[in-house]
């Protein structure tokens, strides 16, 4: 008998938590492709919806300015609602108000029913199946290899617009874009089964105390959000999420827009947009490898540089359309979208980890929502008004470097 309950516990204990960790981290993979393709699908929904109804480029913009408000603004709630309920509750809802909110939105006539359809409700329910949700899940069961881990999580992103952008043109040429939706709505809804009968208790338990070892920056494990709002390090990255989204997402809504005007079909301006989440899958890797190589900082800068880089590749494409500089700035713009999450997300928790880290954590995520809706709603109306892409161009740029000032200046962040 004592043979075999060393036997059963060196099987629960030594080979069972680690397979237990990489199915929760597929599913985290799974479900943040789905929130994030979607959501970045909504740029090939764009012109088809402005046809439709003759709207302007802000106006059509504005549905996806207030997912990614939604999103942003509901990760403090969505970091409360996990320390309070659990994986399970957050993960369904999420699945729940994306796959309710898209359905309707194919009934929609006004421009106030696709934004409380796709902008609110869908916006909420990214939020729910987003990194928030999946940092502090794989937080319990990878600990220092939370940045890797964040990193697949992250690169979901990637898969998802190569999966998903393609699979909605694809739907729209047949369907049009109202049954594009419906579809994609009546499928989420039915993964919700599935979804609610996965062994939540086993997936919720963890296997790792908090992450990583303490930081010299470590705030306080006690820290409550009033207290961690007084903290430093708490606005360094909120504004680094806030600035670097802006200019990020003020070109990514209108990417596949510029390639077809630039001259590019549709189907294959999708395509291209849909080919950078396989760049991006590799920069989130190189960014995370070359963390331990060369120091977080440094990984992080050199991200920005190829950012930057990728952002002057896109203005030459208008002038010197060919598919060398599209694949440049595919190369460098692509991989770089949200490769700097991951080691981002690790610092952030590992300065605020404690209790509230989720409300915390969630907190500071609201800058990368304000940042994507501020910045694909700016970006569209400096389109309308100059008629031209050269100062929405501009204007992601100098927000990028502003991101990337507080990795240059904030000790917290350069150590």
């Amino acid at each position: 008998m004592a043979v075999e309950s060393t036997i059963l516990a060196s099987r629960s204990g030594a080979f069972r938590p680690g397979r237990t960790a990489l199915l929760v981290l597929a599913l985290c993979f799974t479900l943040a492709l789905i929130a994030r393709g979607l959501g970045e699908s909504f740029t090939v929904f764009l012109l088809p919806i402005s046809e439709t109804f003759g709207w302007a480029r802000a106006d059509v913009v504005s549905i996806y300015s207030l997912a990614s408000l939604s999103m942003g603004l509901a990760s403090p709630f969505v970091g409360r609602l996990f320390d309070l309920s659990g994986p399970r509750v957050v993960y369904g809802l999420g699945l729940t108000l994306i796959g309710a909110g898209l359905s309707l939105a194919a009934f929609a006539d006004k421009l106030w029913q696709l934004q409380l359809c796709v902008g609110f409700a869908a916006g909420l329910g990214m939020s729910c199946l987003g990194n928030v949700t999946s940092s502090l899940l794989l937080g319990r069961w990878f600990g220092n290899r939370l940045p890797t881990a964040m990193a697949v999580v992250y690169s979901a992103t990637g898969a998802g617009v190569l999966t998903l952008l393609p699979a909605s043109q694809l739907m729209i040429d047949h369907v049009g874009w109202r049954g594009a939706y419906h579809w994609i709505g009546a499928i989420l809804l039915i993964l919700i089964v599935p979804l609610i009968l996965l062994p939540w208790r086993r997936i919720a338990s963890g296997n790792t105390p908090a992450v990583g070892s303490p930081s010299p920056n470590l705030a306080d494990e006690g820290l409550t959000l009033l207290r961690a709002l007084r903290h430093h390090a708490f606005w360094a990255l909120f504004s680094t999420f806030f600035f670097t989204a802006i200019g990020m997402y003020a070109i990514a809504v209108q990417v596949v827009a510029y390639l077809i005007e630039v001259g590019f079909p549709p189907l294959q301006a999708a395509t291209a947009w849909g080919l950078s989440g396989v760049v991006l899958v590799v920069g989130m890797l190189t960014v995370s490898w070359l963390d331990s190589l060369i120091g977080r900082r440094q990984a992080i800068l050199f991200s920005y540089g190829l950012t930057t880089i990728g952002i002057g590749f896109l203005w030459l494409l208008h002038r010197y359309p060919n598919l060398w500089l599209l694949g440049g700035f595919l190369l460098c713009f692509g991989s770089t979208i949200g490769s700097r999450g991951p080691l981002i997300t690790a610092a952030a928790i590992n300065i605020f980890r404690g209790k509230r880290v989720g409300t915390i954590f969630g907190t500071i995520s609201i800058g990368s929502g304000l940042g994507s809706a501020l910045g694909s709603l700016t970006g569209g109306i400096i389109h309308d008004w100059s008629q031209s892409y050269d100062l929405v161009i501009l204007f992601a740029l100098i927000n990028v470097l502003i991101g990337m000032i507080p990795f240059l200046t904030v000790r917290a962040l350069r150590e």
